[in-house]
Formats: C-alpha cells, structure tokens, sequence
C-alpha cells in the first residue's frame, strides 16, 4: 500500500470519526425566549441562549469576581468618572466584521440611544465614550458609578456586529449577529431556537458542540420525561419536587447554584389606565396582601423548603439584606383589618402568572392564604413572552414574575423601582427612592452604600410596588455524559470545556 493512499484512507477515517462524534447539544428551557436583541430583551432564558450567542465585554466567576472576556484589561481614573479597556484583538462577529474599539463604541451608543432599549437605565451614568486606540476605548462618566462593571457582565455589556445592527434597527433580534461561540442558525417561536459552532471564535478550542439547540418546555415533569428518555441532554430549573428522583437516577446528574434573583409580585401602581384599581392606588391594600402570605409555608408546600422566604430583592443570606425589616410572619388579622381601614370587606385582584406549573401552583398557594384574609385573587395564566409584552405595556393588575438577578445589588432593584427606569412595569415612582438608589450608585463606599439601599427599601416596604416572595436556587440535570459543567449563582449555562463524553 504506497503512503499517498494511506495517509488519504487515515485522513477519511478521521473525518468519518469526527461526523460520528459529532454532537448537537439539546438544552430545555422553562420558558420560550423574548426577542433575541440583547438591547431589547428582558427574559432570563434570553441570558441562557446569549451566553452562547454573544459575548461581553466582561464576565463573572462563580463566586461572583469580574474576569475578562472581550476586554482583557481596564483601569478606572483618580475621579472614578473615567474606564479604560483594553480590548482582545483578533476578535470576529458572526458575519466577518471585526471588533474593536468603534464597535464597542458604537454598541454603547445604540444600548443608550435605539428608542427600544432597555438599558439606558443600566448606563445612564455614561456620558460619552472616546475611541483612544484600535483595541481601546474610554468610557466618560457623568458621575462615579459602582455598578458600571457589573453591567458590562450583562446584557448591557454584550456586543452585537454594528453592521447587521445598523441596516436590521429594531428587528435585529430576528437574526442576531453577535461574536459568542455559537451563531444563530434558525428560530421556531415557541418550539426552538438553534445555534451553530462559529469555526472563527477567538477561544473555538474550548467548545466542543458542532450545534446547541434550546427548547422551550414549560412543563416540569415533561423536561424531566424528555431528559430521561436522551430527547434532550441537560434542563434548567428542575423543580425542586423532582430533585430526589433526578439524583437517584442512575443515567443522571444534578448540579445547583443558590440565586441572586427573587420571585415576587409586580402590583400595576401607575402603569397605564389598568393601574387605577384599589390595589394599585391604595398601599394599605398591598400590605393586606402580603401579611396574608406565609413565605415560609410557601417554600414548604411548592418547593419542599428547598427555596429561601425573602421579602427584599436582596436574599437573607448576602451582606446586603436590610436586617432590620426581616421577612414578615403571617398576620392574617392584620390583613384583614387593613381591608376594613381601606373601606373594603373583600377585595377581588386579578394576578397574571407564567403558564409553567411551577408559578401556577405558587399563585394557587397564594390564592388559597389570601382568601383567608378576604382577598380573592383571580388567576390569569399566560405565556411567558406575552405576560412580559402586557407587564411592559400595562395591561395587568399584578403579575406574579421574577428576576434572575445580578452581581451587584443595584441590578437587582434599580432597574425596576426608578421612576423612568427601563424595567419599571410598576409604574412605580417616588423621587426619594429615585435619590437614595442613585446615591448608592455614585459611591464605591460599600457602608454609605448599604445605608441608601436600606433607607428605600424602607420605603419600598411599606408602598410595596413588589411584594417580594422567596429566592430561588437554580437546579440544573443533565445525562451523566455531560462532563465539566460548572453551576454558577446567576443560572446561566456557560459551555466553555463542556464534553460529551461517548
């Protein structure tokens, strides 16, 4: 056999090995995502498929340290008001359009400016930004800000082709154009979205998937029935009731983070025409609703107390829990007698609630205690992207909904409560809160800074915008063949050096 034909038979073989190994990931996901536009886009499965799709500028270690990712260095001036990155050359979008420092430029401006964006609150403190060198830019601020890193190792932070941005506008979330490890191939609303291996990536080495394909399955045990039958590897946010029998199974493995989100109720307090209801202009009504809730009951009966009670954005377990307003017992009495003082016998409420059975049996537990206080709740259930588009719009009395949360505290409240805040679908506004939370975040002074987290949230406490419920932990299973997973605490499926193993 002469070497030509050898080495032309060993090279087929080896393609023919690699087609055999080849592997489409197959994740589940409780819900289907919103648009796929990092500016515009509000869900937490959104996050899941764009830590995929798109990279940041920085990104997080598990135990929550800011570490590079498209800016391999920064350094902050003597005034805090001024950033300086350095940003890792060799870098590609999806399409060929190189990164640099115009395209970060460029990604800043639009997050600050496209009239849909959302993020205009998470960098309100950016005043400018300066083009200093091919792969350096410095970001001018308007005032000190310490959640500015926090939110570049977000969605504010990720950096989408300026080109496609510029001719798709408002609809570049049909066909996102991003730099992550993975492209957009194709999207079925409600059925999946699909992501193929980008062969450019600056760090292509240390993914292993030709393809990732996320699926949109609302039903809990439905994704632990798909799971087990090889129809999909791995799921996100097992419910805590299938925990027991997911790591007894023997073709299965189960990873967990504890969250820096929460689950709450968002009130419609001045949001539209449907915020002028008694719930919504009456605070007395919105404290009569949450005395009548036992948070700790509730984790019992749906999670099996695998969750944590929580009556702040911020759990009892971080540094940043306001101590002296504790998560409140029960005081159905109390509830009852603030009805009265309010001139209400029985109140009725209409609460909107994903169409997941998890949050389903949550809005059932609350209905069921709130009866008891003479509150009647009526449930609406709806598809996740639909209640967001009517929580965004207004057209809802309350909505039971969540965030995943984020390094910084401010992340987690700022965004939500701030009078013109892009994530404000309270309608919620009080110029102190708006004082005391932009405070907080002009100071790198951690004491001064709990002391204004702690003065609104004794505002917030007791106007109740949100009535905080419980923290979550993310619960992720997968088949045993999945190697080096690694669960961080805000939920998102990072697949750097993650294997299939055969």
């Amino acid at each position: 056999m002469n070497r030509k034909f050898l080495a032309t038979l060993l090279l087929s073989v080896a393609a023919m090995t690699g087609q055999a190994f080849a592997h489409d990931l197959r994740i589940a996901l409780q819900s289907d995502a919103d648009v796929l536009d990092p500016d515009q886009s509000r869900t937490f499965v959104g996050r899941i498929v764009y830590t995929s799709l798109c990279d940041k500028l920085v990104d997080i270690t598990p135990g929550l340290k800011i570490i590079p990712q498209l800016a391999t260095e920064w350094s902050w001036g003597d005034d805090g008001k001024t950033l300086t990155m350095k940003l890792r050359e060799g870098v590609t979008f999806h399409d060929g359009e190189p990164f640099n420092a115009k395209a970060v430029a460029y990604n800043i401006n639009r997050s600050k400016t496209l009239p849909e964006s959302r993020r205009k609150s998470e960098l309100a403190s950016v005043d400018s930004t300066e083009v200093v060198g091919d792969y350096e830019i410095r970001f001018h601020l308007k005032q000190p800000d310490a959640t500015l890193m926090a939110q570049l190792a977000d969605r504010a932070g990720m950096m989408i082709a300026p080109q496609a941005a510029e001719k798709e506008g408002a609809d570049f979330g049909a066909n996102p154009v991003c730099s992550g490890p993975f492209k957009f191939k194709e999207r079925v609303a409600q059925d999946r979205i699909v992501l193929t291996k980008y062969d450019n990536y600056w760090n292509a080495d240390k993914f292993h998937f030709d393809s990732v394909t996320f699926l949109p399955i609302p039903d809990t045990t439905v994704r632990l029935a798909n799971l087990r039958s090889g129809d999909i590897d791995m799921l996100e946010r097992l419910a805590a009731t299938d925990l027991a029998a997911a790591k007894a199974d023997p073709n299965l493995k189960v990873e967990a983070a504890t969250s820096l989100g929460y689950q709450g109720i968002t009130i419609n307090t001045g949001n539209g025409e449907h915020s002028k209801t008694p719930l919504g202009e009456d605070k007395r009504l919105r404290q009569a609703l949450s005395l009548s809730i036992d948070r700790d009951a509730l984790n019992q009966v749906v999670f099996e107390g695998a969750f944590q009670a929580g009556n702040q954005s911020i759990s009892p377990s971080s540094p940043w829990y306001d101590n002296s307003n504790p998560v409140p017992a029960r005081d159905v009495e109390k509830a009852k007698a603030l009805l009265k003082e309010a001139g209400y016998d029985r109140l009725e409420i209409e609460m909107s609630v994903p169409n997941n059975p998890v949050q389903t049996q949550v809005v059932q537990v609350l209905q069921a205690m709130a009866a008891e206080a003479n509150i009647d709740i009526k449930i609406v259930s709806k598809e996740f992207a639909k209640l967001l588009s009517d929580d965004s719009s207004g057209d809802f009395m309350a909505s039971q909904i969540g965030w995943s949360g984020r390094v910084d505290p401010d992340g987690n409240i700022h965004a939500f409560v701030t009078c013109k805040a892009g994530l404000n679908d309270s309608g919620y506004c009080n110029p102190e809160v708006d004082k005391l939370l932009n405070a907080a975040r002009a100071t790198s002074d951690d004491e001064a800074r709990k002391k204004d987290y702690d003065a609104a949230n004794a505002i917030l406490l007791d106007e109740l915008p949100i009535i905080y419920l419980y923290h979550e932990k993310w619960i992720w299973a997968m088949n045993k063949k999945l190697e080096g997973f690694t669960a961080y605490p805000d939920g998102m499926i990072r697949l750097e050096n993650v294997t299939y193993a055969d």
